[in-house]
């Protein structure tokens, strides 16, 4: 039987990152294996995602993730350059835009403060002042927006996800192309990671960045992960409308556009009754010409014109409880970390929780980002830490 120190099971945009922080950690010589189901990483949700950045949490936690993400992406060729070549992931530093109407301006103004008092550069526009910014944007119906004036915006995912592993294979990392179809435990710990061709492998520590299957990979060694997968659709439309400057749009009910070559891509959240776990990749077609097109067009009128292009179906790991990532290891057992229930925000908060998985395998304790906040315990008491700001 193979023996590796650490196995980390999924290879998509936080196991890789997580491959690289540990083998690139000064603190660590061990060897590693990422196990990845879907090697072309076509259906990955990080290659589905909408690959974008923001500081506009109302968590300070997820807050600092989405700061050092921004670091990492500006001077990412001092960490992920290989044989001199440095990656281009094609960040566009556009900002995110939050609309609010009456009723939800009291919200946005105490998220902006909890922001503002971590350093988050961001701006409450009053409607008058969006009018003048964005002349192309409906106004008339809202009380403010708050406007991201650097640090956000959106990325190539597929090509972060992809220099994470360039640089974790130039650490000597191992990567294989396997589905996991359980883990082994004897007592407080995980013996062997167990392939669904029959084999096994030993192992030191495992870190469980399996996605939407994480929960079935906790299961398999007795612990209830609150994980659910559900699917979320992304259209791209084209429209003769000109926006110039336009920045990643958040509206009132929760219907976001953003630019996207020489178009746009747009979606919304189901409603809860209307999202339950799902993991197929149908697309809802009937939620652009239902939902999205009437509020686009009633938010920018030359939106009227549009038109769908493309469209694609992915998943989010979605946290039931507070749909905040759970970090780190249960305490039944010593040596599963587990990385799961971003709720969308994985991509960009895969830098930061890389860094903090490599830190807890080699000293288990958080070094340089706090993250305790998003561990088990919470879970376990039934007591959610609230994100409201979940798009």
């Amino acid at each position: 039987m193979d023996h590796f120190d650490v196995v980390i099971v999924g290879g998509a945009a936080v196991g890789s990152a997580a491959a690289h922080f540990l083998s690139a950690h000064a603190g660590f010589s061990g060897s590693v294996l990422v196990l990845e189901a879907d090697p072309t990483y076509t259906w990955c949700a990080t290659t589905r995602s909408l690959a974008s950045v923001r500081h506009q949490f109302s968590t300070p936690g997820n807050i600092r993730m989405s700061q050092f993400a921004t670091d990492f992406i500006r001077h990412i060729d001092a960490h992920l350059s290989v044989d001199g070549v440095a990656p281009d992931v094609g960040f566009r530093e556009a900002g995110y835009l939050f609309l609010a109407g009456a009723q939800g301006l009291a919200t946005l103004q105490a998220n902006h403060a909890v922001q503002r008092t971590c350093g988050v550069d961001v701006a409450m526009l009053a409607p008058d002042a969006l009018a003048r910014r964005f002349p192309w944007l409906r106004v008339d119906d809202l009380a403010g927006g708050s406007l991201g004036l650097s640090g956000e915006g959106w990325l190539d995912a597929h090509s972060l996800m992809q220099a994470f592993r360039r640089k974790a294979l130039s650490n000597r990392v191992t990567y294989r192309p396997a589905r996991v179809s359980g883990l082994q435990r004897v007592g407080r710990a995980v013996t062997a990671v167990q392939l669904a061709d029959g084999g096994s492998i030993a192992c030191g520590t495992v870190i469980n960045a399996a996605g939407t299957g994480a929960a079935a990979l906790a299961r398999s060694v007795g612990i209830v992960l609150p994980v659910q997968s559900r699917k979320r659709c992304v259209f791209h439309f084209h429209s003769p409308q000109q926006v110039p400057d336009c920045p990643l749009v958040i509206d009132t009910n929760g219907v976001y556009f953003r630019p996207e070559g020489k178009g746009f891509l747009c979606g919304v959240a189901p409603p809860a009754e209307q999202d339950p776990e799902c993991f197929d990749f149908d697309l809802q077609h009937a939620l652009f010409d239902d939902v999205l097109w009437p509020a686009l067009a009633h938010r920018v009128p030359g939106f009227e014109a549009a038109r769908v292009g493309n469209a694609w179906a992915g998943h989010y790991d979605v946290n039931t409880l507070d749909a905040n990532l759970i970090l780190g290891a249960h305490p039944d057992l010593d040596n599963l970390l587990f990385a799961n229930g971003f709720s969308g925000h994985g991509l960009q908060q895969s830098p930061a929780v890389g860094r903090a998985l490599a830190e807890l395998v080699v000293g288990q304790r958080f070094e340089t980002l706090d993250l305790s906040e998003f561990g088990w315990q919470r879970v376990l008491d039934g007591r959610a830490m609230r994100e409201i700001n979940v798009v």
